[in-house]
């Protein structure tokens, strides 16, 4: 099913978590804040609307770690209902992608929850205070031709660190809804 990402809940306060990635390493929310904030991205292997983006994300994410903020990917579907989102394939897909960052698996669900995602791609993006800044899509293009698209992610975030402020006008994500248990 198509979802839409909600509104911006401005300043909402990111809810801590600690995570591991498919081979079992934690990493804690927290830790990962930079000097400028930090970008939650709740994305799986199977959603075509993440694969069509995948390689755009991994560029993105690798600039924003250049500019100082942190980035963490959570696969919160229920992967026994679709295995294609299953640990060991979540390290394939980051390796095809180049993700520079944790893929982490949200194993009780508990996290996409906590954090109301209902779509994958749904990204959050934070102020280095853990406030909430921006709750939009990655760029224009979906599944066009991106030569010409506009990094509406990107170009929010560094907004986020020049002001703490995201941009007033986002548009929504929209992708497969999370698969729950």
């Amino acid at each position: 099913m198509l979802l839409n990402t909600p509104i911006c809940d401005f300043g909402w306060k990111a809810p801590e978590f600690t995570l591991k990635d498919a081979d079992g390493t934690s990493f804690t929310m927290s830790d990962h804040i930079g000097e400028n904030g930090l970008l939650i991205a709740f994305i799986c292997n199977h959603c075509p609307y993440v694969q069509a983006i995948a390689d755009r994300l991994a560029e993105d994410t690798k600039q924003l770690k250049a500019e100082g903020f942190g980035v963490l990917a959570v696969m919160s579907n229920n992967y026994r209902y679709v295995p294609a989102d299953a640990p060991r394939f979540m390290k394939k897909f980051a390796k095809e992608f180049g993700f520079e960052f944790p893929y982490l698996v949200d194993e009780t669900q508990e996290i996409g929850r906590a954090y109301d995602a209902v779509c994958t791609p749904d990204f959050f993006g934070f102020n280095n205070k853990g406030e909430l800044q921006y709750r939009g899509r990655l760029d224009d293009a979906g599944f066009n031709d991106p030569t010409n698209r506009t990094p509406e992610l990107h170009n929010a975030m560094r907004q986020v660190a020049k002001t703490g402020r995201g941009p007033e006008h986002q548009i929504p994500s929209m992708g497969c809804s999370i698969k729950w248990k």
